[in-house]
């Protein structure tokens, strides 16, 4: 699962950098009086890459924790996290209990 969710927020991650190379592209054929436009855009997707690489790092954790023989338990406490969390969340570092608990 974590395999197929690296390999699926790469592409995703990819596919952000090449619409930016496609508006970069565009720029030159703007319309210039409307330059809140490609702005709004860029940071857009900025935001968008952000949320990837922010859970790219979360499964790279993931990944380590699986290494070091600890993957399925709170980073926290210890508790075993349900394979029904795991499945739907397989970069879950915390119980529901507890991520409910931390908001």
């Amino acid at each position: 699962m974590l395999a197929d969710e690296r390999a699926h927020l790469e592409r995703l991650l990819a596919e952000v950098g090449r619409r930016d190379v496609v508006r970069e592209a565009g720029d030159e054929h703007a319309d210039r009086d409307d330059g809140a436009q490609p702005l709004t855009a860029e940071e857009a997707d900025e935001a968008v890459a952000s949320g990837l690489r922010n859970r790219l790092a979360a499964i790279s954790r993931a990944e380590a924790r699986l290494e070091a023989g600890t993957y399925g338990r709170s980073v926290k406490s210890g508790d075993l996290i349900p394979d029904e969390r795991l499945e739907a969340d397989p970069a879950a570092e915390l119980t529901v209990e507890e991520a409910a608990a931390r908001r």
